[in-house]
């Protein structure tokens, strides 16, 4: 059996965070989502079953979580900064595919959030 691709992923990790270009935004907070799908190969860990060969995915969420701590203007420079740390942090990671969603963002529509989505690939 070969493995083609492998994945570590979060879905729909919620977090209250101080991301936005109005300053209420800054100042008052809102709900987040954020959903990533990291590319590793799990062959090693499918064979020996020991957290030492895979992708913690409990790392990655410290890894996410930390960077939503920090304020920033746009969700496109959070979203850059969580891959670039994840990728720094885990040099075995191939991919990312990473959603971050305002859940209530300030626009006047009803609608269930606003974000962005970015597909990186390590070289």
């Amino acid at each position: 059996m070969k493995v083609t691709e492998s994945y570590i992923w979060l879905r729909n990790v919620r977090f209250y965070a101080y991301h936005g270009v109005m300053q209420q935004e800054r100042r008052v907070g809102g709900w987040f989502t954020v959903s990533l799908r990291v590319g590793f190969d799990l062959s090693g860990a499918m064979a020996s079953d020991s957290l030492d060969d895979t992708l913690n995915y409990a790392q990655i969420y410290e890894t996410v979580k930390r960077e939503m701590a920090v304020p920033s203007l746009l969700l496109e420079h959070v979203a850059g900064r969580m891959s670039q740390a994840i990728m720094a942090e885990a040099p075995g990671v191939t991919s990312i595919d990473l959603w971050l969603t305002k859940l209530n963002p300030p626009m006047g529509a009803d609608c269930e959030g606003a974000g962005v989505e970015i597909h990186l690939r390590n070289k």
